[in-house]
């Protein structure tokens, strides 16, 4: 199984700066996850931008649907922040692209400790092979559709609409 996995930043490729006290990107992690998963399949990883999903614009929003449009892959993931990944998925749906396109992320970095970056992106990767033609969101253990779904900042978790 082939597939394409595309970096948008957001937490799952934030790392700590101890100098500062924040949170920023420097590398992506995706390649890690895909070695420490063990994966063998055929993947490619395309590293599009590194933002807070708090800064994600339908301008951006446009670059991503374009690169989607235009990749050989039938199969993608993108890593996307949890804040607006609602609003992304929504955006993709509307293009009604012909590939199975699963969003995912993490609401702690993966290079933190009890992280579940590794946990979602492996769930995405399993979404990807088995559903049908679709935009789908793959976070805490669960599948949602693009536009039934909701991010629960309370609870910390995705939650369907309905």
């Amino acid at each position: 199984m082939s597939m394409e996995l595309i970096t948008t930043g957001g937490t799952i490729d934030k790392i700590y700066k101890p100098t500062t006290g924040e949170l920023t990107f420097d590398e992506s992690s995706l390649n890690e996850m895909i070695s420490q998963g063990n994966t063998v399949d055929d993947i490619s990883v395309t590293h599009l931008m590194a933002i807070d999903s708090l800064e994600m614009t339908n301008v951006m929003r446009e670059q991503l649907l374009d690169y989607i449009k235009t990749s050989t892959f039938k199969k993608i993931i993108v890593t996307h922040g949890t804040d607006t990944m609602p609003e992304t998925a929504n955006h993709l749906m509307q293009a009604k692209i012909d590939k199975t396109i699963i969003l995912t992320g993490a609401m702690i970095p993966y290079r933190i400790k009890n992280s579940d970056a590794l946990f979602n992106l492996g769930g995405a990767m399993i979404a990807a092979q088995l559903l049908p033609i679709g935009v789908y969101i793959a976070m805490n253990g669960k599948i949602f559709d693009a536009g039934n779904v909701t991010k629960n900042k309370t609870k910390g978790i995705f939650e369907p609409l309905q």
